[in-house]
């Protein structure tokens, strides 16, 4: 059984939470708590598998009692969140001081939505209670990270493209990995799962960090050397070649192994068009979303790398990519932007 303790300050949210998980089999609410010091002593009483925790809250928020889990007693931690612009950027911290996933409030306005938000709990909690622990202690031990300023390192390199696929784990990843790439890479795409309100608010996040313009992609995009474009998180990105030219096509349409955007529907659109001059690469995510797509990638002549096992919150879509041998290599985090580029130069 997952013990769960469920700390919000709503006696609602707490009572809809309780009862989600009550019935789920496999998770058991062991308490509730409706602040954080209250929080603080159950944790030890309890002894819990995961925490849900609610952002904000009074006598101490909810990212401030993270940063104070994972110093003192690093456990998995789904925060929840209002999906909003407004509540974006505090999700976001969230992931980067060592919340595993987010999810919205719940609401019981309609039971098909209360229906879709507990299914989507319950698997992010189950995740949670399996996520490396290891990588979330590393993640929230790093300082705060300043704008980088990466050297030249590959020059002018034509018709050259990066795409990179993700989930749960993944922004932070994207962003170790992308600090570490210099300001002259190749074209890189993104496909990270992720809600809509959201997207805006990483991509402007990762553009005030990197060497790299970071941008959230708009239909007819043309990509560029320098350039980041991360799908936007209610449509799919594709990579369509023009002329001699990339171009992002940005569109509606349905869920793609659940997920839109998916995974596999941009390295689809690299075999079509790129794939001798593309690199894959597959990071950290709960699931299997583009795994055989990355395998047809490969198959039609792209270089894959997979984020290895240790350096991955959830071995998900990396692990099921590797049982289908869609990568040429499978590294740890830290060390795949250099192989990145060194592959670029012997290109």
């Amino acid at each position: 059984m997952i013990k769960v303790l469920v700390v919000d300050d709503s006696v609602l949210i707490r009572k809809v939470l309780s009862e989600i998980f009550a019935a789920a089999p496999g998770i058991e609410v062991v308490g509730t708590a409706e602040d954080p010091y209250i929080a603080r002593d159950k944790i030890k009483q309890l002894q819990p598998d995961v925490i849900t925790l609610d952002i904000e809250m009074p006598k101490m928020d909810g990212i401030t009692f993270l940063k104070k889990i994972m110093k003192l007693r690093p456990m998995p931690v789904v925060m929840i969140s209002t999906l909003t612009q407004k509540g974006a950027p505090a999700t976001l911290e969230a992931l980067e001081v060592g919340a595993v996933e987010y999810v919205g409030k719940p609401s019981a306005d309609s039971p098909e939505l209360l229906a879709e938000y507990s299914e989507e709990i319950i698997e992010k909690v189950k995740m949670a209670a399996v996520a490396n622990l290891g990588r979330l202690e590393l993640q929230a031990s790093r300082h705060p990270i300043k704008r980088a300023h990466a050297p030249s390192k590959i020059g002018q390199i034509s018709n050259r493209i990066i795409a990179i696929g993700a989930s749960t784990g993944g922004t932070e990843a994207l962003r170790e990995l992308l600090l570490m790439m210099p300001a002259d890479s190749p074209p890189i795409v993104i496909t990270q799962h992720i809600p809509p309100v959201f997207s805006t608010s990483f991509a402007k996040r990762l553009d005030g960090i990197l060497p790299l313009a970071v941008h959230e992609a708009q239909d007819g995009d043309k990509i560029m050397a320098g350039h980041v474009y991360i799908a936007p998180g209610d449509k799919h990105l594709q990579v369509i070649k023009k002329g001699g030219y990339y171009y992002c096509k940005v569109f509606d349409g349905e869920r793609v192994n659940l997920h839109k955007p998916s995974v596999e529907v941009l390295f689809d659109s690299i075999t079509e068009h790129s794939a001798k001059n593309a690199i894959g690469i597959m990071l950290t995510g709960m699931g299997n979303d583009g795994a055989k797509a990355m395998l047809r990638m490969k198959q039609a002549g792209s270089y894959n790398i997979i984020q290895d096992k240790n350096s991955s919150v959830v071995w998900g879509m990396p692990g099921a990519a590797a049982e289908v041998g869609a990568g040429d290599k499978i590294l740890p985090l830290s060390n795949i932007a250099g192989h990145v580029i060194t592959e670029l130069k012997r290109k």
